[in-house]
């Protein structure tokens, strides 16, 4: 097998995966729609809930267009994983503070609406903004190296 038919392979093995991925967050987002009144702030929960079913359709769409990236096997690679980092991260930000109820450090808008958010320990505070902000390099490079892997293909 040369490097193109590696690299095509591995693609479309990432591409199932996101699929699968997607599918999973389809089922987390419905089972943690009950949990909802529960949480110790109902109004990010449901943000949360949104958050993952939003996630789960570009995770699909993602699965879908995976195999037509022209990327080689490193940036398949970094691209992929550095997807899933940021789409898991944010959500589990936003999923801690739903659960603690607290976080308004990072999610500041949300703590002014009906059962909103509370000042954690700052403990709690310092985990769920790394954890929220750690989302965003991660997803922006995935978004490029996708980008860069739809090009053009020029004469083929």
């Amino acid at each position: 097998m040369n490097s193109n038919q590696t690299a095509s392979h591995v693609l479309s093995r990432q591409g199932q995966r996101l699929l699968q991925i997607g599918i999973a967050l389809v089922i987390y987002s419905s089972l943690f729609a009950v949990a909802i009144p529960n949480l110790g702030s109902p109004r990010i929960g449901l943000s949360a809930h949104t958050l993952s079913a939003l996630q789960s359709v570009f995770l699909l769409a993602q699965g879908l267009l995976w195999p037509r990236l022209r990327l080689g096997l490193g940036a398949s690679r970094v691209a992929f994983w550095s997807s899933l980092y940021g789409t898991f991260a944010i959500l589990a930000a936003y999923t801690i503070a739903a659960v603690w109820g607290v976080g308004t450090d990072t999610i500041a808008l949300m703590g002014e609406l009906p059962h909103g958010l509370t000042r954690g320990s700052e403990v709690q505070e310092a985990l769920i903004r790394t954890v929220a902000y750690s989302s965003a390099p991660t997803g922006l490079l995935s978004y490029a190296l996708i980008l860069w892997g739809l090009r053009s293909r020029g004469s083929e």
